[in-house]
């Protein structure tokens, strides 16, 4: 099933780079709604990475290094900019996708065991 998750982390990160590649003029977010798309863009990503390696902290490393050459690359596409500002958004959405992925398969794995009661003599 990692495989599965994997592939889905790969296909939004390309997502993520094609967008990025996009002249700011073809985009159109303006503030806040920028800082908004890059957390739940990036809590998905961290999510899905999360899933991937099994760890909120592996997912959320990745994430963060991921964030940040997104916004290398952004540098020198015409019309965009880097940002820190951009970043601490990706960082912050990479938190919660992380603990959102551990916590989902945390909740199936702490169901207590079924315990049957008998009232015969």
């Amino acid at each position: 099933m990692k495989g599965v998750w994997w592939a889905l982390a790969l296909l939004w990160m390309g997502g993520i780079f094609y967008f990025s590649s996009q002249t700011g003029d073809t985009i159109g977010l303006k503030p806040p709604l920028d800082k908004v798309a890059h957390f739940a863009v990036y809590t998905v990503l961290s999510f899905l990475l999360t899933r991937a390696t099994g760890s909120w902290r592996v997912g959320l490393v990745l994430t963060a290094f991921y964030g940040a050459f997104d916004e290398v690359h952004q540098a020198f596409v015409p019309g965009r900019e880097a940002g820190l500002a951009d970043w601490w958004f990706d960082l912050l959405g990479g938190f919660v996708g992380a603990r959102l992925g551990v916590w989902r398969r945390r909740s199936k794995e702490s169901v207590p065991p079924q315990v049957e009661l008998s009232f015969e003599g």
